[in-house]
């Protein structure tokens, strides 16, 4: 097989990606959404725009009806999700949106587990967190905690984000 040298596949990449945050909670507010806060915060310090923010009740169905309306409507170019990632009888985020994506992403949550479990031991295979594609936009699911908002945020979306974005972009 021959090497593609010169190719820079890269290129098409965006300096900054639309990204929407959606965080999952039946408790939460704006004033006390601290991982949904982290996210913001996060994401602004590495130059991308936060196009769109909301909490949505633990809620299946009314939470799989908003991350189809952000897909299909391409406001954004990826969604991460935090909160109801766990097995307590109220997470739902994992039933809401596996049906919706077009592709997973399970390198994710494997990677995700990995680095949590280096931080909080076998408390790590609790999580379900996941990512995928939904209608070209990349959907990352995380826990609702700030601390395993930080890690994912930081160790794996933020070093691939924008190269993720550029890949589901259309070719110009």
């Amino acid at each position: 097989m021959e090497l593609m040298q010169g190719i820079d596949h890269h290129h098409s990449d965006p300096r900054s990606v639309r990204c929407g945050i959606i965080t999952v909670s039946d408790t939460r507010t704006v004033e006390t959404d601290a991982s949904g806060k982290a996210i913001r915060e996060l994401l602004h310090d590495h130059n991308h725009t936060v196009a769109h923010y909301e909490i949505v009740t633990d809620d299946a169905f009314a939470l799989q009806k908003r991350v189809r309306d952000l897909c299909e409507a391409q406001t954004v170019q990826a969604l991460i999700l935090t909160g109801g990632t766990g097995i307590a009888p109220r997470d739902s985020t994992i039933e809401a949106i596996e049906p919706l994506l077009d592709k997973k992403l399970d390198g994710f949550g494997e990677l995700f587990r990995m680095l949590s479990y280096q931080q909080v031991g076998a408390s790590a295979m609790l999580s379900r967190a996941n990512a995928g594609v939904c209608a070209k936009t990349v959907v990352f699911a995380l826990p609702g905690s700030t601390p395993a908002v930080k890690l994912a945020t930081e160790s794996l979306i933020l070093p691939q984000i924008a190269h993720i974005a550029g890949l589901l972009s259309p070719c110009p």
